[in-house]
């Protein structure tokens, strides 16, 4: 099987990840923060070292303020159901996931105003047009990194600077970035920064994690045991603790640790170029197929690892299902949770087949995959 759907999960793992989730599941076991023997304290030690990993992977500052979670998904409604209330005026692109916009669309039930920027062709936004958009009561711009769809990325650095500049709170869905483009959120101005763990970082699925900057407060998304403080009824204010009720998944956390440091050895800028050369090959390829048209910006511009396209006469779910059984090749089809990049992208009522290849794609595979897509295109004609 050939793999290009890295952008839903990365497959395969480095053989480190699946030795620490296995190291951590059969020799410690044990709970942290809830004991005081030795299992439940190496329990403890693991996650923090986890903690550390992520804070430098995004050059920020405390690692207790790095809070575990289910998915970037669950690290999405925590920051958003966390700072934004009622009366509140939001900015968000186009080029969002449902993890941001369906969460938003419950705000507007509660009272919350929300602004969708235009941005450009390909729904990249503008310190510009974030200034004219500004009112009295805007108080956060909500965007990706990189579009899931299109692979179109946004300036982060300019965007947040600029956001900041106008008194915004920032915050950042990397799910299709983490781990392979540079993120800095001291320098930049990023408040919130969301990202999975089962993606560009390389660790299992269940994991996730929310990175709250000092001086963001958060209303908690759950409620219940930490460990800490017991003899209150009311939910810790220290963190992590406040925002991580319940067993947390320490084998997976772990996993994802080992994940980041395969990332810190091969080198993210390494991981960057092969994936960046990858995704070039697939739109010079594709490009050149009569009938194909392809999603987002030119083979010039930057973007993430992850390509869409159409095929004239063909449902995207007709492409996927043809390269999968009769050429073993995984892809994406349909709308990918992002109904408004499609309406933007003028896909909505067709979806589109996504590529997205991973650090362990090899070039040899991308021939193949073109090979593939090209013998299935001529026979449709």
């Amino acid at each position: 099987m050939i793999y290009l759907d890295n952008a839903a999960t990365s497959w395969p793992k480095p053989d480190s990840v699946w030795e620490a989730v296995m190291h951590v599941g059969k020799n410690i076991g044990a709970n942290p923060g809830r004991a005081g023997h030795q299992m439940a304290i190496d329990a403890g030690r693991a996650i923090y070292n986890a903690r550390v990993a992520v804070a430098r992977l995004f050059q920020f500052p405390d690692p207790l303020r790095v809070i575990f979670t289910l998915n970037a998904t669950d690290a999405l409604n925590l920051a958003i159901f966390g700072l934004i209330k009622p009366g509140d005026h939001v900015l968000t692109t186009r080029l969002e996931h449902n993890a941001v916009v369906r969460p938003l669309w419950i705000l507007q039930g509660r009272g919350v105003e929300v602004t969708y920027l235009d941005g450009d062709e390909y729904g990249r936004i503008s310190p510009e047009e974030l200034k004219k958009n500004r009112k009295a009561n805007t108080k956060a711009l909500i965007l990706n990194h990189a579009s899931n769809v299109t692979g179109a990325m946004q300036d982060l650095e300019t965007i947040a600077k600029a956001a900041k500049a106008l008194d915004l709170f920032v915050i950042v869905d990397a799910a299709q970035t983490a781990g392979v483009f540079p993120i800095s959120m001291a320098s930049w101005g990023i408040d919130l920064l969301a990202f999975p763990g089962h993606k560009g970082l390389l660790g299992p699925q269940g994991t996730g994690g929310l990175c709250i900057m000092p001086g963001i407060e958060l209303a908690p998304l759950r409620y219940g045991g930490t460990g800490s403080q017991s003899e209150s009824e009311a939910q810790p204010l220290c963190l992590p603790d406040r925002f991580e009720s319940g067993t947390p998944n320490t084998p997976g956390i772990a996993g994802l640790a080992a994940g980041i440091d395969y990332i810190h050895q091969i080198g993210r800028e390494k991981i960057e170029d092969h994936e960046t050369r990858l995704i070039k090959s697939l739109m010079q390829g594709l490009s050149e197929l009569k009938g194909v048209r392809l999603i987002g910006p030119p083979v010039e511009e930057a973007r993430a690892a992850v390509l869409s396209f159409t095929v004239d006469g063909m449902a995207s779910e007709e492409v996927g299902f043809l390269l999968d059984k009769a050429f073993h090749i995984a892809v994406r089809t349909g709308l990918h949770c992002a109904p408004v990049a499609h309406r933007k992208s003028g896909t909505l009522t067709t979806g589109t087949v996504r590529l997205s290849p991973g650090v362990f794609t090899t070039k040899a595979e991308i021939e193949e995959v073109l090979a593939s897509i090209t013998q299935v295109v001529n026979e449709a004609k």
